[in-house]
C-alpha cells in the first residue's frame, strides 16, 4: 500500500525521529500511527543506505577507528531457547559495527551482526571497498585502530595486506563488573601490529568513534539502555541505522573540542562528498524525489 502521508509531514515525522524522539512520542505529536512511522522509517532508512552504498567511495581518509556498539532485537540472549541461540541470526544480541575517520568524523559505512570473525572480515572488506586505491603516491598507506576483539588482526589482514598501519587498543576498567555503573579506566595498552614504530604507537586510539558510540545511544532510540525502545525486527533497526547515519554524514556538524560552541563542517562536507551541510529537507529530497512518493 502506497504511503500517503503528504511530504511535509513525512519529513516531521523522519526529523523528529533523527533528533531522538522516540516512536510513540512521534505519534503523540504528529498524530500519525506507529505501524505507518514504522513503514515509512523501513522506507527512508532503506533508501538512505542505497544513497550511502553509492556516494561512500574514492574516499581518501587518514585514521580509521573501528569498534563495535551492542542491542539486542526481539529479547536479550539470555532468553533466547538452546534452538533459538542455534538457528537465529537476527534475534538476541546484535551489533552495529561502526568505522569513523578521526579527521573527518565520516562514518562510511556500517554493519550489523553478531560479534563474530566472519562479521569482522566481511565488514573490513567493505571499509576496504569505500577507500581509494592504497599504494599510490598521494595515498600510500591509511591507520586503523581496534580494540581487542581477536577477529580484527585477521579481518585487517585479510581486507588490507601490507597496506594499512593497524594497531590494537586494549583498555583496561575497574569495577567493570558492577552493571549500567560507571567504570573508572585504569589503563590503556597500545600493541602495534604493523607499520607502527617508535612514537606513532601513541596514534593508536578509538576514542573518537567510542564518543561516536554515544551519540548514536542518545539520538537513536533503539539504543538506549535501561528502557522500553528496543528494535522488534532487525530489518527495522537497520533502517533506523542507515537514516541517522546519512542525517549524521550530511547534515550533522560535530562541535570541535572543547569549550568552545563553534561547530565543524558536515563529515560529508569534510571529506569533499558535499560543498555544506545539508538541511534535513535537502537530504529527504534527495534520498526519496518527489515523483517516488505517491
Amino acid at each position: 500500500m502506497a504511503n500517503v502521508l503528504k511530504r511535509d509531514r513525512q519529513m516531521a515525522v523522519l526529523h523528529l525521529l533523527t533528533e531522538g524522539s522516540s516512536i510513540r512520542a512521534t505519534e503523540r505529536i504528529t498524530g500519525v500511527h506507529r505501524d505507518t512511522i514504522c513503514r515509512l522509517v523501513v522506507r527512508f532508512g532503506n533508501r538512505c543506505r542505497e544513497f550511502m552504498d553509492e556516494q561512500m567511495h574514492g574516499l581518501k581518509l587518514t585514521h580509521l577507528q573501528v569498534d563495535e556498539q551492542w542491542t539486542f532485537v526481539g529479547k536479550k540472549q539470555d532468553r533466547l531457547t538452546i534452538d533459538e541461540r542455534a538457528e537465529c541470526w537476527d534475534v538476541g544480541d546484535i551489533f552495529l559495527w561502526t568505522v569513523l575517520d578521526k579527521e573527518t568524523k565520516l562514518v562510511p559505512t556500517f554493519a550489523l551482526g553478531k560479534r563474530s570473525a566472519d562479521n569482522a572480515r566481511r565488514f573490513m572488506v567493505d571499509v576496504r571497498s569505500r577507500l581509494a586505491p592504497l599504494g599510490t603516491l598521494d595515498y600510500p598507506t591509511v591507520q586503523i585502530s581496534t580494540d581487542g576483539f581477536a577477529a580484527y588482526p585477521e579481518a585487517v589482514d585479510l581486507a588490507f595486506g601490507t597496506l594499512a598501519r593497524y594497531g590494537v587498543i586494549i583498555k583496561e576498567f575497574r569495577n567493570v563488573t558492577m552493571n549500567y555503573t560507571p567504570s573508572e579506566m585504569v589503563r590503556a595498552r597500545r600493541y602495534p601490529h604493523r607499520a607502527i614504530i617508535g612514537n606513532q604507537k601513541r596514534s593508536i586510539c578509538t576514542s573518537h568513534v567510542e564518543r561516536h558510540n554515544l551519540t548514536n545511544r542518545t539520538f537513536m532510540k533503539r539504543f538506549n539502555r535501561l528502557t522500553i525502545c528496543f528494535s522488534k525486527k532487525l530489518e527495522n533497526l537497520a533502517a533506523a541505522c542507515g537514516m541517522y547515519l546519512a542525517f549524521y554524514n550530511y547534515c550533522w556538524c560535530p562541535r570541535w573540542p572543547g569549550s568552545t560552541s563553534r561547530k565543524r563542517p558536515a563529515p560529508a562536507m569534510a571529506a569533499g562528498l558535499t560543498l555544506y551541510p545539508w538541511t534535513f529537507a535537502e537530504l529527504f529530497d534527495t534520498v526519496m524525489p518527489a515523483k517516488q512518493l505517491a
